[in-house]
């Protein structure tokens, strides 16, 4: 089936969905570590706090991915998946800053990244389902812009709430879980549910082109071990390009989960020279990294508009090194910063790779899967992504304790390196499948289709 190219305004609307998916995932970054320490946990234990929202990707995305190339019904194939993940992401969302014990926060993190990944997974598939190849850089940076402008304001909504509103810093009992923080997460349930809505009702998809061979595949596959046959079966037929792209992805995430993890603690601590998580200083510096996270999202806003035209330019593979490298700049840079103000400088390299760290890969993934897989690799690929957040997980903990000495600003700069090193491997990716199409509008970038 000739895909036929979708206009500015039906990419922005099948995209708008991300900016719920984020508003999940930036309260996520941006507070769990805090709340962790609210509720007790010590440095070296919060790796370990956060394996749920890793594993939970690696179990759920493939498996999703594999059910949703076999759904059709009257919703269609993929946006099923995104309303059970909203509806389960919302109500994990309001429970998550209520949580009045350390197994509890766990357990909500776990339930909130399985609804958010049911969600999430489909979307990138989407992209391949409706959009000529010629029009994919543009679709998934405009899922980089979602994800820019979602993640903006969920990350600064603590610092809002506060600064803005007159929300009381402070909870009860000194280290509780802010009023603060509650509420952004109860707005945050609102939107990731809404903005999902709005690409459900605004977007229809493409039924199966033999609706007869659909059924019989979807019979012959059907159910559990049907679903694990056939993602054991494509990872055994991976795609070359998916093989290189692996390390590039493992280092990129493993350099990002670095920074999620100690980017807030670390400011506090370092930065505005907190004691303990009882500290006024405390919220202000967790606040003020939820700005950086904010100001970094911005720019990822910002760039993606440029994104399509400097793939177009430079070549897909070129302009993921340039972006990763920026970023480890701006993470390795943070180790001789001192005024606060300046952390926001070091935010822009991790803006811009953060851009390219959501499309890209992507980008040069989507030409070379088969069409009826597109669903199951997509989740795979999330396997690249989850595995070295649940190495960091597993033993980061340990690193911390015995070679950082728990020095939390030391994690973050580790982070920067790893992204360097992602960096130089994307350039090693065969550019066969990988590179744009002249169409993609070199000039102008495709301002709008």
């Amino acid at each position: 089936m000739d895909k036929p190219r979708l206009t500015f305004w039906q990419i922005w609307n099948m995209s708008f969905g991300f900016v719920g998916i984020q508003f999940g995932w930036g309260l996520q970054m941006a507070n769990m570590s805090a709340i962790y320490e609210y509720l007790g946990a010590k440095p070296e234990e919060i790796p370990i706090l956060w394996l749920a929202a890793p594993l939970t990707g690696m179990i759920v995305q493939p498996i999703i991915g594999s059910m949703s190339d076999r759904t059709w019904g009257p919703l269609g194939r993929r946006r099923p998946y995104f309303l059970v993940g909203a509806i389960l992401s919302s109500l994990a969302l309001i429970l998550m800053p209520n949580s009045s014990a350390l197994w509890m926060a766990a357990g909500l993190l776990w339930i909130l990244d399985a609804s958010i990944n049911i969600s999430m997974e489909p979307f990138r598939a989407f992209v391949a389902d409706l959009l000529p190849d010629e029009q994919r850089t543009r679709g998934f940076a405009m899922q980089s812009l979602f994800i820019g402008l979602g993640a903006i304001v969920a990350s600064a909504l603590p610092w809002m709430m506060t600064n803005l509103f007159g929300i009381a810093s402070g909870g009860a009992g000194g280290a509780a879980i802010p009023l603060a923080v509650k509420l952004s997460f109860y707005v945050g349930a609102g939107a990731f549910f809404l903005a999902v809505i709005w690409t459900i009702i605004t977007t229809k998809e493409y039924p199966p082109e033999d609706m007869e061979a659909f059924q019989a595949q979807k019979k012959k596959g059907g159910g559990f071990v049907g679903g694990a046959r056939e993602i054991f079966s494509a990872i055994g037929e991976m795609p070359q390009t998916m093989k290189q792209l692996a390390p590039v992805q493992m280092l990129t995430w493993l350099g990002l989960f670095c920074m999620w993890l100690y980017f807030p603690v670390a400011v506090a601590r370092n930065v505005f020279g907190a004691s303990d998580q009882s500290s006024p200083l405390y919220q202000e510096g967790v606040e003020w990294a939820g700005l950086c996270f904010a100001l970094y999202s911005a720019v990822t806003f910002v760039f993606s508009f440029f994104l399509p035209g400097l793939a177009a330019r430079l070549g897909r593979r070129r302009t993921h090194a340039v972006c990763l490298a920026l970023g480890a700049a701006g993470l390795i840079s943070v180790t001789v910063i001192k005024a606060p103000w300046l952390l926001l400088v070091s935010m822009l390299g991790v803006g811009i790779a953060w851009a390219s760290t959501v499309a890209m890969p992507y980008a040069m993934l989507a030409g070379s899967l088969p069409r009826e897989r597109v669903g199951v690799y997509m989740g795979i690929f999330n396997f690249f992504i989850v595995l070295p957040e649940i190495l960091a997980s597993l033993f980061f903990g340990w690193v911390m304790l015995h070679l950082l000495n728990n020095n939390r600003l030391a994690a973050v700069v580790a982070g920067g390196v790893f992204l360097l090193m992602a960096a130089a491997l994307v350039l090693r990716v065969d550019p066969a499948h990988s590179e744009p199409q002249p169409e993609e509008g070199v000039a102008t970038g495709e301002a709008a289709s």
